[in-house]
This record gives structure tokens, sequence and C-alpha cells, in this order.
């Protein structure tokens, strides 16, 4: 993946967040509050959320941040590394031994806010939907 794809998805996410923000604070002083509109926006909060943590974590792997650190010369064994392997998602790092032994290091903190993060949007959109359609319509 090009470095200027996630860098795109990283402005675009924060842009996002920031309107969102600004549009919950806006309905939250201006009663009344229809919780199924609330439940919309906030959807786009969390999925943006989820995107600039992942591009975080991605400019992390890409620009080799902390995973490459975490591959010892030798194991416990004594074995030497022989390669090291960097997948994206999840974003994990994996050291090869000359013993056969494999080695994995995954940041869970940030594969937890993302997938808390989209979890949390999929649970308020199906919450805005059920709201949405129990409140009668004003027509």
């Amino acid at each position: 993946m090009p470095v200027s794809l996630p860098g795109m998805l990283l402005l675009i996410g924060l842009a996002t967040a920031a309107a969102s923000i600004v549009t919950v604070v806006l309905m939250l002083k201006n009663p009344p509050l229809n919780l199924a509109r609330l439940c919309a926006i906030l959807v786009p909060v969390f999925v943006s959320s989820a995107a600039v943590a992942y591009c975080c974590g991605w400019f992390a792997v890409a620009l080799g941040g902390p995973f490459p650190a975490q591959c010892e010369d030798r194991n416990t064994s004594g074995a030497e590394l022989v390669s090291m392997v960097q997948e994206y998602w999840p974003l994990r790092s994996a050291c090869f031994y000359l013993d056969g032994a494999v080695v994995e290091h995954i940041p869970m903190s940030l594969n937890v806010l993302v997938c808390l993060s989209a979890g949390l949007a999929v649970v308020l959109a199906c919450a805005g939907a059920v709201l949405h359609r129990r409140t009668p319509s004003a027509t």
C-alpha cells in the first residue's frame, strides 16, 4: 500500500472525527435531542477513530517503528535471527529464528482500539436504525 493512501485516510479520518464531534456538541446544546440522529452522528466518530488508529499503527510499521526493535538477535535457545516479517493487518511482526522458532509481536492495545471503535460504530448504527424505526414520523 503506498504511503499516500494511509496518509489521506488519516487526514480524512481526523477531519471527519472533528466535524462529527462539533455536530454532536451542537446537537447537545439545542434540545430536543433525537437519539436516532445522535447515534447516526456518533457512527462517523467511531469509524474515523478506528481508521485514524489503524493508520497510525500502519505508519509505525511502514516507517520501521517499534516492531523491528522487538526481535532479538538470538532467541532463548541461542539460535540466530533469520528474518523478520511484518504484516499490516492485523499489525504484527514475526521473528523467524534458525532453529525454526517463530516469535510474534502483536500490539494488542492498537488492535483492541481499532476493533472496539469499529464495533461501537456497528452497534450505534444498529441502535440508530432501531430507534429511527420506533419513532413515529411527523408527516
